[in-house]
């Protein structure tokens, strides 16, 4: 046996059909949301008839005015995002105070405030005016925010003002300035994320060449640790748990001083939870629990390392786990969709309406107060009706396609290492180009293969989210048993995510020497590696804890310096610092970045480490080291694996194994 059959065909062909119409699937639903998107929807505000502030007819009415901004305080905002008011787009928000009923007594008073009615009132009279809503029943001096008008609220001493004035007149009756504040708390939540949003927007656009640049120093890191590794391995590892062990301790001590700190200091004692949710992410560095959260995270890393260290020479310990949240992004149609809103219980609120008939529907009748309002851009079209399905879809084609290119790697680095491996005089009888010939074959024979492996995880990931969003809407369920149900169900199949993966990764290796199909591929893989089982729980794990050590270090050494840079607390790098709004935000690309760089780096070593381990078992099994068998590992490879490998496995037992294991002679070259 020299190495990957040559002589091979087409495996799981019916899969590779499958994939190919599910991708083309995948382009027309993304061919659909682009012809339904209209990025509008996000930029603009939209008045109650659903129409875009500052554009088309409205383009010189870029300003979104509400005639009662005390109903933001509704729950409804935060179920449908809509205030339960008019809207109107106008040219400029209200400059002074004025009520309906004194601006119609003052004909200079009476056209300023028509500019801020839904249409013109003509000679109707006052109460007309107000149950059709076509004016808001009072202005109050306002500043534009996000492309909406606010009330200018203000302070003097303790008391709340808007206007300068304690109090304001609703049309109605006298209120307190205080009483706006609710509204708009409600009305600014997703404004205060868009802001958000555009400030870390802005952040990125002054530091993305910083941030590449310290990315640049991750990839040379990266590459010194690989080297080193390769020369050093011993040394090296006694060196990162020193180095990884100094840096936690340093961030465990530097949030204990802080902690500490900030004992006495006023309002430091408020929880996360009391704090909410703040755009000026500093603020949580005042609060003592942020740092208590921080030191606990430096104590489980702590801990991992010490365990790691005891674990890597006895028994496993538990690989960390990575979760990859995919946010998935709606489109609508361009067609309205209006619901009825009403200050009161109300057996139609929330339902669709039209705004045209509505004062005539049986809805106004049932009830009065209500009103029939833009809601969000939707509709009843087959679109619209299948709109959750395009979405699930979307995200299972995501997780398979991720899955793909990922086992496509792993195939292909598995043929080009087997190669290596199995040449009996290494390098001469290696092909030229061992990994473009291991992608070629990969490509060409075994997609099918992949589209299977990659089917396969791709239905427990997505389970694994089905199962997130039960979880979340159970939250507040009293059910204990559904609870524990549920639990249970994710500890599974997150147990078996993991499985899956550690069999397609032996699978694809076996596909890449022998070429045969992926089930019988991961058949002989796993009895292969039970045959091995105390070897594989050895080498796996103590792999696992010396790249998590490296990843570890590459990190914090570029995140400590990113840190330093980005935070300007360092007089060297003040100059060159950029000036931020959040300068968290580079430090956490960088980190991200950082990990994925080292990460993508280890894997490589990783594939190379799973590979070799496994030709090495099929080696012992296939030879006995004589002159008619000679093993095909090298020298050293032999020093290391082959201490115990008599004790392990007898010549007749290898005999037996080997003719489980041994593929068809019609395959061999």
């Amino acid at each position: 046996f020299k190495g990957p059959i040559q002589n091979r065909g087409c495996t799981d062909i019916i899969c590779c059909i499958f994939f190919i119409v599910a991708i083309v699937g995948y382009v027309a639903v993304g061919i659909l949301a682009w012809t339904h998107g209209d990025p509008r929807k996000v930029i603009y505000p939209t008045d109650s008839l659903g129409q875009y502030c500052g554009q088309g007819k409205l383009e010189k009415q870029p300003l979104l005015f509400y005639f009662n901004m005390m109903k933001c305080a509704s729950p409804m905002v935060l179920l449908e995002f809509q205030c339960p008011t008019p809207q109107v787009c106008v040219e400029k928000c209200p400059d002074r105070t004025l009520t309906l009923v004194t601006a119609i007594g003052n004909a200079q008073d009476w056209e300023y405030y028509k500019s801020y009615c839904r249409a013109d009132p003509g000679a109707k009279v006052l109460v007309d005016i107000l149950q059709k809503k076509l004016c808001p029943a009072y202005l109050i001096s306002s500043k534009p925010f996000l492309q909406r008008c606010f009330p200018s609220i203000g302070k003097k001493g303790d008391v709340i003002t808007v206007g300068d004035q304690e109090t304001f007149n609703d049309g109605d009756k006298m209120r307190d300035a205080k009483d706006l504040v609710a509204g708009m708390k409600n009305a600014t939540i997703v404004m205060e994320g868009r802001q958000v949003a555009m400030k870390i927007f802005e952040d990125y656009t002054k530091s993305w060449y910083w941030i590449l640049i310290c990315l640049l120093i991750a990839v040379v890191l990266s590459l010194i640790f690989i080297v080193l590794l390769r020369y050093l391995a011993g040394i090296m590892v006694w060196v990162m748990i020193f180095m990884v062990i100094a840096v936690v301790a340093g961030g465990i001590a530097h949030c204990s001083i802080k902690y500490v700190n900030l004992k006495d200091t006023p309002g430091s004692n408020i929880t996360l939870q009391q704090l909410g949710f703040q755009p000026d992410f500093s603020v949580y560095l005042h609060i003592r629990q942020s740092w208590l959260a921080f030191m606990e995270i430096y104590i489980y890393l702590f801990k991992k390392i010490v365990l790691g260290i005891f674990y890597s020479n006895n028994v496993p310990s538990n690989a960390a786990l990575i979760d990859v949240y995919v946010t998935c992004l709606t489109y609508f149609n361009h067609e309205p969709v209006y619901k009825v809103f009403n200050e009161t219980d109300c057996l139609h609120a929330r339902q669709t309406c039209d705004p045209e008939n509505f004062t005539l529907s049986t809805m106004k009748r049932d009830c009065p107060r209500s009103e029939c309002l833009f809601a969000f851009y939707g509709g009843e079209t087959p679109y619209h009706k299948y709109l959750v399905v395009l979405q699930f879809y979307n995200v299972f084609l995501f997780f398979w396609c991720a899955n793909f290119v990922t086992a496509l790697g792993q195939m292909t680095l598995a043929g080009a290492f087997a190669s290596y491996y199995w040449a009996p005089n290494k390098p001469n009888d290696m092909p030229a180009y061992p990994l473009c010939a291991s992608l070629g074959r990969s490509l060409r024979y075994h997609t099918g293969s992949l589209a299977f492996g990659s089917l396969i995880l791709a239905i427990v990931q997505i389970i694994r989210v089905l199962l997130e969003y039960i979880d979340h809407k159970l939250k507040g369920a009293e059910n204990k048993f559904a609870k524990f149900l549920l639990c249970c169900l994710k500890c599974c199949f997150w147990c078996l995510e993991k499985f899956i993966k550690f069999l397609n990764r032996n699978a694809y290796i076996m596909v890449a020497i022998y070429g045969k199909n992926f089930c019988r591929s991961a058949r002989d893989a796993f009895f292969l590696l039970m045959r091995n089982v105390i070897r594989v729980v050895v080498l796996d794990k103590v792999t696992d804890f010396i790249l998590f050590l490296g990843k570890l270090l590459i990190v914090g050494l570029v995140g400590i310096f990113a840190f330093f840079f980005f935070s300007g607390h360092t007089d060297a790098f003040k100059g060159a610092t950029p000036s931020l709004h959040y300068y968290w935000v580079p430090i956490l690309t960088v980190l991200v970045g950082s990990y994925l760089i080292a990460h993508g780096f280890f894997s490589v070593y990783a594939m190379c480490v799973d590979t070799l381990f496994l030709c090495f078992c099929e080696d012992l099994e296939r030879n006995d080291g004589s002159a008619a068998r000679p093993y095909r590992m090298t020298t050293e490879l032999c020093d290391i694996l082959m201490k115990d490998a008599d004790a392990a496995r007898t010549p007749t037992s290898r005999d037996e194994t080997m003719q489980l294991t041994a593929p068809d002679k019609t395959m061999e070259n």
